[in-house]
């Protein structure tokens, strides 16, 4: 038997490998096998299975088998087969998808050094400058490297060939170590009773003063609840020690053994259930999309609901609909910070059939809920874009919540998948209908819905009988002229905020940026301190007394000159965070303040914590980047304050009017979701801007129709198809002729898409990468699936990494991006 294998790399081909008799049973599709390719062992997933192998001569064999079931089937793989060729991918990386991070074999390359023929080699060549010699120097110092470390230090990937002569030459000894998965199944020691209570209790006279300790822990193991008992936990809490048990054991008195323990992701928020009584236009939709959950039929629709209108609770209800009916429910949120309080309610509803996939889930406990999910003890699962590849099967209900959100885009690794989009054709084909929900749905969705594609629900009114806030804005520019600005807040934002505080009402305040002050600048020369790795100021944290970049996380110290001209004239501009909890603690020294962003909630468990105080009065306010702008629905909240409307205004990117709309309009309908009469203070420096001004009335689709003519006179989204290509290296040179290669070989094989000549990025420089850009626009009317814009890219890439000097390059294709900056 051959079984054909892909892996997670950038290769579109699959691998033959020979079917070890041993393994013919395990070796199916759908399963994780371990092989050797090439001089590393690596885990792939067998995709097919034949009798017979396409390849003459000897083929390898497939060294271990790692899954008992199979993580995807024949359906599962057209779904990745999708996500592969729509995102410009190999199908191996995107099954890379499928399975939890650390779960996998592989094997890392090891470099062990002679060291004294290292320095006589150095010695020799030491005025040279080449990769041979700054490895030497390296291997002189230290005798045992990993590969991968050598390859970071030495910032160049290709130093095979360089390791290869060393070793010819007796200098160095490369060895291939097999490193095992980082996680596996959690196995712990536990204690029970071998014998009846009765005959215990006739054991323990005779123990007492022979061995008191011994007594101790069976009298543990008689009050326990449980047939049996962690053996660490027993120690522990009676005090004893490892010997007293291993007494016992030898009397027969108990038994020691091996017990799988699962790891169960808590979450440190919870509320209690509640009963809700469902509107007439909850009772409407669910009634709509029902029977389309019992007969198994796929269709999208657009929940376009306002802020607090009980979205939620009609995903529970359709939920329950689809349980009953013996099917799994699939439901995303863009963020972890919306994750607690919608995870809480629907535990609260499920119960224990319920589990959850973020990334602030530890690696075991990711992994077990994996297992979990696959061996059909959860049926439904809640998580951001990862949990799209939950292995669930008969699938009744896929919910998308905060459809617009732009997190659901994946811009770290290839592929490069919008799971909302990604979420409608994994609907289509396990025949189930897929729910959009959003109070400002993204200009996308909303088009599609216009135009028929997806079917529209409205949820108009709030739940309980709550009122839309009353919103106003604040133009910080006439309030300076009047002086009534006490630094960032102006007076009508403090006198509300104190009148909130008197009434023991909670408050929530927007500032879209972490730090204290952006950026560090110089009086005397105009300089401003930043980031040696990225073309971006670095922003000042003041309680460490630091300077960071969020784009590669570098931190130094707050320069005492000016690192320019040596000045030390410097001044903090701009407002962060930081800076709006610190002005706060100043203008309300008694009021109880937490501040919400990535700074602070970063240890686990850390945002369900101070969400719970918040719940419960025990916060006054919350201050929070837009981690606190939706998803969370707290009655006592009549005030939100948002600093400055124009942080994601000035962006020059093509969604950022669409973005303020929706950011502004979120974090507003926190305001007065109960019977208590919410308000909104915005401050801005520009009143009259269009989307401020709809903001101020709440009108989603004037804005909308503006939006959308401004996108069809640009030829943008959704009348047209993106794809941008990025280009980067290390020396500016590089990067700058690698896009010209491209770009003549996008212009080659161009089928009716617009190529754009290459540009350097806005943001030119990260993490130590010079960045260019292609963008390529495909219109729909001529292009409909984006297919021809695809096959450029996909020829022009092939010829490129054939023929072109640089096609070493980075090259990174993004198809569909949320942002070209």
């Amino acid at each position: 038997m051959f079984a054909k294998v892909v892996f997670p790399l950038p290769f579109r081909n699959s691998f033959s490998y020979k079917i070890p008799d041993y393994l013919e049973k395990k070796a199916v599709v759908g399963v994780r096998a371990v092989c050797s390719f090439g001089k590393r062992v690596l885990t792939g997933f067998i995709i097919s299975v034949s009798v017979k192998s396409e390849i003459e001569g000897k083929v390898k064999s497939i060294m271990d088998i790692l899954d008992d079931i199979p993580i995807f089937d024949e359906l599962d793989l057209k779904f990745y087969n999708w996500i592969a060729e729509y995102y410009i991918s190999s199908l191996g990386e995107a099954l890379r998808n499928a399975v939890p991070y650390g779960s996998d074999v592989q094997s890392k390359r090891t470099v062990i050094a002679d060291m004294e023929l290292c320095r006589v080699l150095l010695a020799k060549e030491h005025r040279l400058k080449t990769i041979k010699v700054e490895l030497l120097k390296l291997l002189s110092e230290k005798d045992n490297y990993k590969i991968s470390y050598l390859q970071k230090i030495l910032k160049k990937k290709n130093i095979y060939s360089v390791l290869n002569l060393l070793e010819q030459q007796g200098a160095v000894t490369i060895l291939n170590e097999i490193e095992e998965p980082k996680t596996r199944k959690k196995i712990l020691k536990f204690v029970k009773l071998t014998k009846s209570k009765n005959k215990i209790y006739e054991q323990i006279p005779a123990l007492e003063s022979s061995a008191p300790k011994q007594v101790l822990l069976l009298l543990e193991l008689l009050s326990s609840k449980n047939k049996s008992v962690q053996l660490s936990k027993l120690l522990k809490k009676t005090g004893t020690h490892q010997a007293s048990v291993e007494s016992l054991e030898k009397k027969n008195l108990i038994e020691i053994f091996d017990k799988e323990v699962e790891r169960i992701y808590s979450s440190t928020f919870s509320e209690k259930l509640k009963e809700f009584e469902l509107t007439n236009e909850q009772t409407e939709i669910i009634n709509e999309v029902n029977p389309k959950i019992n007969e198994s039929v796929f269709s999208t629709y657009l929940l376009h609901g306002v802020t607090g209108s009980g979205k939620t609770q009609v995903y529970i209800e359709l939920a329950k609909m689809a349980i009953n009916n013996k099917k799994a429910v699939l439901i995303l949120v863009p963020e972890i910070s919306l994750t607690p309080q919608i995870t809480s309610r629907f535990f609260n509803n499920f119960g224990e059939i319920v589990t959850v996939i973020h990334s602030r889930m530890s690696v075991g406990e990711r992994y077990d809920s994996w297992r979990g999910i696959i061996s059909g003890k959860y049926k439904v699962v809640i998580g951001a874009r990862s949990a799209l590849f939950a292995t669930l099967k008969n699938i009744g209900l896929i919910v998308v919540d905060e459809e617009h959100d732009s997190s659901y885009k994946q811009f770290e690794q290839v592929p490069k998948y919008h799971a909302r989009d990604a979420a409608i054709i994994r609907g289509s084909l396990v025949h189930c209908p897929v729910i959009l929900g959003s109070a400002t749905p993204s200009v996308e969705s909303k088009y599609n819905a216009k135009t028929g594609k997806f079917k529209l629900l409205e949820l108009k009114e709030r739940a309980d009988n709550a009122k839309l806030p009353e919103i106003k804005l604040v133009d910080i520019t006439i309030e300076k002229k009047k002086k009534r600005m006490a630094h960032i807040f102006s007076t009508a934002m403090l006198e509300t905020i104190a009148d909130k505080l008197k009434k023991k009402e909670a408050i929530i305040i927007l500032q879209n940026r972490r730090g204290f002050a952006t950026p560090v600048f110089c009086e005397d020369c105009g300089e401003i301190v930043t980031c040696q790795d990225c073309s971006v100021p670095m922003v000042h944290h003041i309680y460490s007394n630091t300077v960071q970049c969020h784009y590669c996380g570098i931190i130094n110290p707050v320069p005492r000159a000016c690192p320019n001209c040596a000045s030390l004239s410097l001044k903090f501009f701009g407002t962060g965070t930081q800076r709006v909890e610190d002005e706060l603690e100043y203008h309300f020294p008694d009021a109880k303040i937490e501040r919400v962003d990535s700074d602070t909630v970063g240890k686990k468990g850390k945002l369900g914590l101070i969400l719970n105080d918040f719940r419960k009065g025990e916060i006054d306010i919350l201050i929070g980047t837009q981690m606190v702008s939706k998803g969370l629905d707290f009655a006592n909240v009549t005030l939100v304050g948002v600093v400055s409307a124009e942080t994601t205004l000035w962006l020059p990117d093509f969604r950022s009017d669409e973005r303020t709309f929706q950011l502004l309009t979120q974090v507003a309908g926190r305001a007065g979701r109960s019977e208590k009469k919410g308000v909104v203070l915005i401050q801005t420096t520009n009143h009259h801007h269009f989307v401020l001004q709809k903001v101020l009335t709440n009108d989603y689709l004037s804005f909308y129709n503006k939006e959308i003519k401004l996108r069809e006179q640009s030829g943008y989204p959704p009348f047209s198809r993106l794809c941008l290509i990025e280009i980067k290296d290390k020396e500016v040179k590089n990067a700058k002729y690698a896009a010209k290669d491209f770009y003549n070989f996008l212009i080659k094989f161009n089928r009716k898409t617009i190529i754009s000549p290459p540009t350097e990025a806005i943001i030119a420089k990260i993490k130590g990468f010079y960045r260019f850009q292609i963008l390529i626009k495909s219109f729909r009317r001529v292009d409909p699936g984006g297919k021809l814009m695809r096959k450029t890219v996909m020829e022009a890439f092939v010829e490129f990494k054939q023929k072109s000097r640089y096609r070493n390059i980075r090259l990174i294709i993004d198809v569909d991006p949320q942002s070209v900056m």
